[in-house]
């Protein structure tokens, strides 16, 4: 915390980084509202915060859940790297349709169109879709996998967009085209085991309906209308699943056809089988794009925070450009490849014919895969490299 309650060095203990080892015996006084930073950990987890600083004093504030307890406390600083356009809150800021798909095509960026459609389609206008639309981009031959809660393929504004497996043939309970799944025609529920890609949640149908809403003047229009959606469901109906689902559907995904992979998900600690497939998507030249959290930390959760190595990671803004307060922000490592897109109170599909409004990086998220989308349907030769650095340099605080 910064010194805005006269816990000056005379009251506060003078702890210089890099000090020898030294044992005090004190209490927690008068102290400053304007935290910074925390950490809170149950039970008897260490607390750890990492944290990008300007250079300058600041103040450390331990203290016990309740009495009086021993501690140890490690302080360390290294010199940070500066990347021009780079926030540690907003990563490179908000992700820009009409600069990156003109970029995909080594072109200057599209010219600015009239806005589009009504209040409810602020999410397209201000990704700036409409210009790579206007330029004939509209996700044309692109395939999204959503791995979520499954998807409503029967809603009005997606049915013509979804994705179907045409080597197998519905309802045979055969596995017609080899793939190891069985009557996998509108992809498959790795959190069942079976066919049943249908969401009673809401949430993949909402994601979805961002990707790729139809454009038909009805509802929402998707930010690649028309992309086609590949249901991949790795969550249950309540909304929880499993790492090893969450891989098994990367690698399923990429292994069907999917270009771009949608995953607003999050999980705890790292996983070896989800890096491992994310790492499988970059090698086939399959993008994933990954939803950073809504814990309002510091930095992406997992597995968002892979994005320093694979795919991108996504954090949520208003429809004034302003980061969300729940938005996990990009953090100091500026190789993480993190923009912005809209994600309060966004506007898309529900299950049963439905529209309405969610908030969250999940929101946020699929507008990034639709703008990857667009990117994809004018080179789709694109490598997950070379999109991380197209989106990234070509995004709001850069651009």
């Amino acid at each position: 915390m910064p010194d805005n309650a006269g816990n000056t060095l005379a009251t506060a203990r003078d702890i210089t980084i890099g000090a020898t080892p030294t044992s005090y015996s004190d209490f927690v006084g008068s102290t400053d509202t304007n935290v910074i930073t925390s950490s809170t950990n149950g039970s008897t987890s260490s607390e750890s915060i990492t944290r990008q600083l300007s250079a300058g004093t600041y103040y450390v504030r331990v203290y016990p859940y309740s009495g009086s307890t021993n501690y140890n406390l490690s302080l360390s600083a290294t010199t940070a790297t500066v990347t021009p356009g780079y926030s540690a809150i907003s990563g490179y800021g908000l992700v820009n349709a009409a600069r990156a798909v003109a970029g995909a095509l080594n072109q200057s960026p599209f010219a600015d169109v009239p806005t589009f459609g009504g209040a409810n389609d602020w999410g397209v206008n201000l990704v700036n879709a409409p210009e790579a639309w206007a330029s004939g981009y509209t996700g044309q031959g692109i395939v999204v996998a959503v791995l979520d809660t499954g998807v409503d393929r029967n809603h009005a504004d997606l049915a013509g967009n979804i994705w179907t497996n045409a080597g197998e043939i519905a309802n045979d309970g055969l596995d017609n085209d080899g793939n190891g799944y069985v009557d996998d025609v509108y992809g498959w529920n790795f959190a069942n085991g079976n066919n049943n890609t249908l969401d009673v949640n809401s949430h993949g149908t909402h994601v979805a309906g961002t990707i790729a809403g139809l454009n038909n003047g009805v509802g929402v229009t998707g930010v690649a209308y028309n992309s086609r959606i590949m249901p991949v469901k790795v969550l249950s109906d309540s909304g929880s699943g499993s790492y090893s689902g969450v891989a098994q559907g990367i690698r399923y995904a990429v292994d069907n056809g999917a270009d771009v992979i949608n995953m607003s998900l999050g999980g705890g600690s790292t996983d070896s089988a989800v890096q491992s497939a994310l790492q499988y998507a970059s090698s086939r030249g399959v993008i994933v794009v990954m939803a950073a959290g809504n814990e309002g930390a510091a930095q992406p959760g997992y597995p968002a925070s892979s994005a320093t190595s694979w795919g991108l990671a996504v954090g949520a803004v208003d429809s004034s450009n302003q980061m969300a307060s729940f938005s996990n922000r990009a953090g100091s490592n500026s190789s993480m490849s993190y923009v912005t897109a809209p994600g309060v109170q966004v506007y898309s599909t529900l299950p049963n014919g439905g529209y309405g409004f969610l908030s969250g990086t999940s929101m946020a998220a699929p507008h990034v895969a639709g703008v990857v989308a667009l990117m994809l349907s004018a080179n789709p030769n694109l490598t997950d490299a070379q999109v991380r650095q197209i989106i990234t340099t070509t995004a709001g605080n850069v651009a």
